[in-house]
């Protein structure tokens, strides 16, 4: 069995390859991704941090995020400890129906159950960016 972040890393090699099958195996059923109680970006509708339940909403979640014209992801570093892990990266999207486009430097967090699956994703961002670059 893979490594925490030896699983996060997989993601985002597949992510990058658009292998959405590979990277749904690795998400635990129930997962949540962007569940929050309070953010800004979600109260000011920006598609791409819309919370979504399960392997059909990490489906759709995906989906959003094939629309934002995506021209550069780099990962920076991956940090691992206990049921979770942290990755910096940068991401730039360009203009695209969704979004004015944007660049940012942002961390995800990913949790995991015992079985080494992920259970919840946060995105940690510069919500402003994201706002701005969701008001088209």
């Amino acid at each position: 069995m893979k490594t925490n972040t030896e699983t996060v890393q997989a993601i985002y090699e597949a992510f990058g390859r658009g292998d959405l099958p590979a990277l749904l195996d690795y998400l635990a059923d129930d997962v949540n991704l962007e569940i929050w109680a309070d953010n800004s970006a979600q109260k000011h509708n920006v598609p791409w941090m819309e919370p979504h339940t399960g392997k059909a909403g990490a489906t759709e979640f995906f989906g959003i995020l094939a629309q934002l014209n995506i021209i550069d992801f780099q990962v920076l570093s991956i940090m691992g400890g206990g049921n979770q892990v942290a990755a910096e990266f940068v991401i730039e999207a360009a203009p695209s129906a969704l979004s004015k486009g944007y660049r940012d430097e942002e961390i995800h967090l990913w949790t995991f159950n015992d079985e080494g699956k992920v259970t919840r994703l946060r995105h940690y961002t510069d919500t402003f960016k994201h706002i701005l670059a969701a008001q088209i």
